[in-house]
């Protein structure tokens, strides 16, 4: 099983697939232009409504990262990065951790250092690109 849903967890069960897809990509597992389940399939797989799966596949899809091909099914895009369009949700994202961090008493410090371990488990080799050796 690809996915592992967390049905404890405050965030939702589409941004769950949403964010596990996301690394499933970087990290290779899927690659461009491959076929993943149909919504009808995940959902039976993770036991959880369809209707939920669809809501993910269509955020993917506006992200740029699947593409729907009625008929055919839905596939990896073959250019699924648009850097400037994938910024923009990441900026919000650190601006609620920096929040959160600030609110849980997390150090600057220990917050940059449990990042960088998480940066790392999702891909090493996104870890060297331009953009984070620009600062050093």
């Amino acid at each position: 099983m690809l996915y592992n849903m967390d049905m404890k967890s405050s965030e939702p069960l589409y941004e769950q697939i949403v964010n596990q897809t996301k690394a499933l990509v970087i990290r290779g597992i899927l690659r461009p232009g491959d076929k993943v389940m149909s919504v009808r399939e995940l959902a039976t797989d993770l036991v959880i409504n369809p209707n939920t799966v669809s809501k993910a596949y269509q955020e993917l899809e506006r992200l740029g990262l699947l593409e729907m091909h009625r008929g055919r099914g839905t596939f990896v895009s073959k250019d699924w990065v648009d850097q400037d369009a994938s910024r923009g949700p990441v900026v919000v994202a650190i601006q609620k951790l920096a929040i959160d961090c600030h609110y849980a008493n997390v150090s600057f410090d220990e917050a940059v250092t449990l990042f960088e371990t998480e940066y790392k488990k999702v891909g090493e080799s996104h870890a060297d690109s331009p953009a984070t050796n620009e600062e050093n």
